[in-house]
């Protein structure tokens, strides 16, 4: 396990959250950004949003169904962002089989939303981008990233994104890109990985759990991005930060394990 838990008790009793309130507050989070996406991709953007959601709620239904409990909708916020990460004129059977992976492979499995190792969303945009060759993320608009600002003031009044996550990416890129471009890019830098930083590497549930932990990963997603990132001039490929939110994912146990270590020596430093 690495960022937190959806589970129901433990939520309640530590934080006062619920399943149920922590999708309510995404999906208002998302709702924006959906906007911006529908006014600017159109009526096909519409048919990207329903095939994503369709294949969710048939998956969602059919593991409620195996395990004999209620219908759940959690994993709704992983149709949302990777509609808004994916291009208008992707084939509808490739959203089906992108979402599908992501959902049952990125969450249900392990249980549903908040019992993954990675984001569902970014396991179905890799999906996409490294099985169908030619198949590219478009690149986010200001308009975009302003559309982000909102939902990221509500995620991080409560809790459910980390300010430490969201500032070392910010200063890894921000240093990358003065090093490479100067002043003048940063703007751009930052308009197009708002969405991807704050609903794929922000997400709680693929990132690491300890405070110091928290830091060291937005610092190895940033590095990442500017690794993987393709794309000549400030202006950053989505699909960096896609993969760059996978592999971070998959090092945040480790990061936990080190950071409580470390913690545990330097109390034991301290005390004898």
């Amino acid at each position: 396990m690495t960022g937190w838990t959806l589970d129901p008790f433990r939520m309640r009793q530590r934080t006062g959250w619920t399943p149920a309130r922590v999708t309510y507050v995404q999906l208002i989070a998302l709702a924006a950004p959906v906007a911006v996406s529908l006014a600017e991709r159109g009526l096909q953007q519409i048919v990207v949003l329903l095939a994503a959601a369709v294949t969710y709620l048939v998956w969602e239904m059919a593991f409620d169904l195996i395990r004999g409990r209620s219908l759940g909708w959690h994993t709704a916020t992983v149709a949302l962002i990777f509609a808004v990460l994916v291009p208008a004129s992707v084939p509808l059977w490739q959203i089906i089989v992108a979402v599908s992976l992501g959902v049952v492979f990125g969450e249900l499995v392990f249980g549903g939303r908040g019992y993954g190792i990675v984001s569902g969303a970014a396991a179905a945009a890799g999906f996409l981008v490294f099985s169908f060759p030619g198949t590219g993320l478009p690149v986010q608009s200001e308009v975009m990233a302003l559309a982000v600002l909102p939902g990221l003031a509500l995620l991080l009044a409560g809790g459910l994104v980390s300010w430490r996550v969201v500032i070392s990416v910010t200063a890894v890129l921000a240093a990358a890109g003065l090093l490479q471009h100067g002043m003048g890019g940063l703007l751009t830098t930052a308009v197009t990985v708002a969405f991807g930083v704050v609903f794929l590497i922000g997400d709680p549930v693929a990132g690491a759990s300890t405070n110091p932990g928290r830091s060291a990963f937005g610092v190895l997603a940033g590095l990442l991005i500017v690794l993987f990132d393709t794309v000549n001039g400030p202006a950053v490929a989505p699909a960096a930060v896609v993969f760059a939110s996978l592999l971070a994912s998959l090092f945040a146990p480790l990061i936990d394990h080190v950071a409580v270590a470390l913690i545990v020596r330097r109390r034991r430093l301290r005390h004898g």
